[in-house]
C-alpha cells in the first residue's frame, strides 16, 4: 500500500505533468533592444503564456521578484519550475543582463516517480528550443537524494515559490532549506512564496490541504541557518478562508471539484470558491549569514 507521502508526491506530479502538457505558443525572442530587459518589460514579454499573463494579478511577479531583491547579472537558482511559469520570466531577464539561472528540477532517478522524467523532458525542451529567449539554463534535480543544485557559494538569490507544501508532503523540506543554503553566497537571498494556513492551528507535517503556517516556515528557514530579513503582504489574500473541501486546489487555477484522484463533479458550484479568487500567501525574504 501507498504511503500518504507517496500518494501526495504523485498527484502533485500528476498536477505539475498536467500543466507542463497545457498547449503554449511559440516562445519568441526579446525584441531588438538598446540596453538590458527591464523586469517589466520581461512580464510583458510577447513569449510568455495569455493563460499565465491572466495570473499576474494574483501572483504579482514584478513586485515579488523586486522584494526578493533579483537584480541584473544575478545568478540564480528557482526550486522546481514545474512548466515554468516563473522560468519564463527569470531566465529571458538573466539571459538580457548577464545573469545565470540553474533550474533544479524534479529528481528523475526515483524509479517510483516515473512522470518527473517526463516534467523535466518536456522543461528542457521549452528552455532548448529558444537559446537566444532563455540563454544557459543550467538544469540541475532536487529531491530526497539528489545532490547539489548549484556550486556551493555561487548563488544571489535562492526561489521557492509554492513548494514549500510538496515538500513537506515528500518529506524533503529540511533537504530544501539545507541545499539552499549551500548554494547561497553569504550575504544571499532565499525568496518564499506559500500558501498561508491560519495562524494558531496545529501545522499538519504533511501539509496535506496545501497550507503551510508562516511561522513553521520560519522555523524551518531558521533551522537551517537562515536570518529572517522582511515579510511582504505583496501576495496576501483575507477572502480566503482556508477551509475549503479540497484543499487549497478547490480555489483558482486548479479548481478541483472532486477528492484527488477521482473524475471532477459536473454538478460541483464553483462560483463561491472562484470569488475568493487565489490562495491567500506568505511572502519571506531570508538572507544567509555573511
Amino acid at each position: 500500500m501507498l504511503s500518504a507521502v507517496s500518494l501526495s508526491r504523485r498527484a502533485m506530479i500528476g498536477s505539475t505533468l498536467a500543466l507542463a502538457a497545457c498547449g503554449k505558443k511559440a516562445d519568441k525572442p526579446p525584441a531588438a533592444k538598446a540596453g538590458p530587459l527591464t523586469l517589466e518589460q520581461v512580464v510583458a514579454g510577447a513569449w510568455r503564456d495569455p493563460l499565465d499573463k491572466v495570473r499576474d494579478p494574483w501572483r504579482h511577479p514584478v513586485e515579488t521578484l523586486q522584494f526578493f531583491r533579483l537584480a541584473p547579472g544575478q545568478t540564480v537558482v528557482e526550486f522546481w519550475p514545474g512548466a515554468g511559469w516563473y522560468t519564463d520570466i527569470l531566465a529571458p531577464y538573466l539571459a538580457a543582463t548577464d545573469g545565470k539561472l540553474f533550474a533544479a528540477d524534479l529528481q528523475t532517478n526515483d524509479p517510483g516517480e516515473p512522470a518527473a522524467a517526463e516534467i523535466v523532458a518536456a522543461y528542457r525542451r521549452k528552455i532548448r528550443a529558444q537559446p537566444k529567449l532563455y540563454g544557459d539554463v543550467e538544469i540541475t534535480s532536487f529531491g530526497p537524494t539528489s545532490g547539489a543544485v548549484a556550486p556551493a557559494g555561487s548563488a544571489d538569490l535562492v526561489l521557492f515559490m509554492r513548494n514549500l507544501h510538496n515538500w513537506m508532503a515528500a518529506g524533503i523540506a529540511e533537504k530544501a532549506f539545507h541545499d539552499a543554503f549551500v548554494a547561497l553566497k553569504p550575504g544571499g537571498s532565499l525568496g518564499i512564496e506559500e500558501h498561508r494556513a491560519s495562524p494558531g492551528v496545529v501545522q499538519d507535517v504533511l501539509a496535506a490541504d496545501g497550507y503551510v503556517q508562516q511561522a513553521y516556515a520560519i522555523q524551518l528557514a531558521q533551522e537551517a541557518g537562515f536570518i529572517l530579513d522582511k515579510t511582504s503582504e505583496i501576495n496576501a489574500n483575507p477572502k480566503d478562508t482556508k477551509d475549503h473541501p479540497f484543499g487549497v486546489w478547490t480555489l483558482p487555477p486548479v479548481r478541483r471539484s472532486s477528492p484527488r484522484g477521482q473524475p471532477a463533479d459536473p454538478t460541483f458550484n464553483h462560483a463561491k470558491y472562484d470569488a475568493i479568487g487565489e490562495s491567500d500567501r506568505m511572502t519571506l525574504r531570508f538572507v544567509k549569514p555573511t
